[in-house]
């Protein structure tokens, strides 16, 4: 497998992202009188482009204007700003079928079900962590580290501001826990979430309390949000094609990595023989180990990245009893050793 970047990653080419972020991105700078086209250049797309809702862009083409974008606008806390003034209508369809929801639990899941359908880039998931605790949380794709505090930023303070519109300002989470370092406006993050955060974590996840799953929505129609949500399957059809079962298998390697989930647990969890999954896998261009192998190096360059656990701490999380394995097999993923890896993050 060759050193994680986006070039090798042929995922990252693929246009299939709507360009959302980018479009809030550059109308942020429009608005302080900041010229946004040269952003785009050598991309293949313009800043005109972007306002066509058919256009979608890869995730190389993506994450090059927002690291441009942030350069320019010289503003650390762009991520919280940007999704702090995001309403419901920002979600466009996805927003309609949350708002028309039976309740707060139900808009909650059709939100992380849809969510690449409003330009998401990073990867996100549901998940309970006790009878008291449900949680939102995000997975960064292809390894990127340089623009998580970016993206958990925007995504996770427009998660919050649409859950207010939904349900009302009280709403306020348990807990907020992000993988990277604290930054140097720690206090704008306290000003968005009104919760304790905790930096330096092992997941990036907002925890809130179940007792707001039940929570009832004052615009609930059921005709109108089975209509929405068809709209949202079909969108997401559209854009997911054959690299559907490539995502169902990423998603639950991520949440199983401890067990060293193997092939055939793997097919029999997503009900298919192992081999209609080694054949699905293959019309993608894929392998199940390759899969396997990028999302154990994906999740230990985050782990590094956090720095609250040590190396052989980090290999019991993938799956590793020998610290000895897991440093090799890191070698062999990134081209680097995991000691030499974490001394290479910016500090």
């Amino acid at each position: 497998m060759p050193p994680l970047s986006l070039e090798a990653d042929p995922r990252a080419l693929v246009a299939d992202i709507p360009p959302n972020v980018l479009v809030h991105l550059t109308e942020l700078a429009a608005q302080r009188g900041i010229a946004s086209d040269a952003w785009f250049a050598g991309l293949g797309i313009t800043r005109q482009q972007i306002n066509d809702p058919s256009v979608r862009v890869s995730y190389r083409q993506a994450r090059t204007v927002i690291a441009r974008g942030l350069k320019m606008l010289r503003d650390p806390a762009l991520g919280l700003l940007i999704g702090r003034n995001e309403t419901i209508g920002s979600f466009g369809l996805l927003g309609l079928a949350m708002m028309t929801s039976r309740n707060f639990g139900e808009a909650m899941g059709v939100g992380v079900e849809n969510h690449k359908i409003c330009g998401s880039l990073l990867d996100v998931d549901f998940a309970v962590i006790d009878a008291h605790t449900v949680a939102v949380q995000a997975w960064p794709r292809f390894g990127e580290l340089e623009l998580l505090p970016f993206l958990c930023e925007e995504l996770f303070s427009s998660c919050l501001a649409i859950t207010r519109e939904l349900v009302g300002s009280p709403l306020a989470p348990l807990r907020v826990e992000l993988t990277y370092p604290a930054p140097p406006y720690i206090d704008e993050y306290a000003r968005t979430f009104h919760c304790e955060v905790r930096f330096g974590a092992q997941h990036n996840r907002v925890l809130i309390d179940t007792q707001w799953m039940e929570h009832p929505l004052p615009g609930y129609n059921p005709l109108t949000s089975r209509q929405a949500l068809a709209l949202c399957h079909q969108q997401l059809r559209g854009n997911s094609g054959s690299d559907e079962i490539v995502g169902s298998v990423e998603r639950l390697l991520r949440s199983r990595l401890r067990e060293h989930p193997r092939l055939t647990e793997v097919a029999r969890t997503l009900h298919l023989s192992e081999r209609s999954l080694r054949r699905r896998l293959a019309d993608s261009g894929r392998i199940f180990r390759e899969i396997h192998d990028r999302v154990r190096a994906e999740r230990a360059l985050e782990l590094l990245h956090a720095g609250q656990m040590s190396v052989a701490q980090i290999g019991i999380e993938l799956g590793f009893s020998d610290p000895r394995e897991f440093r090799r097999a890191f070698k062999r993923w990134t081209g680097m050793p995991p000691q030499l890896a974490r001394r290479s993050f910016p500090t």
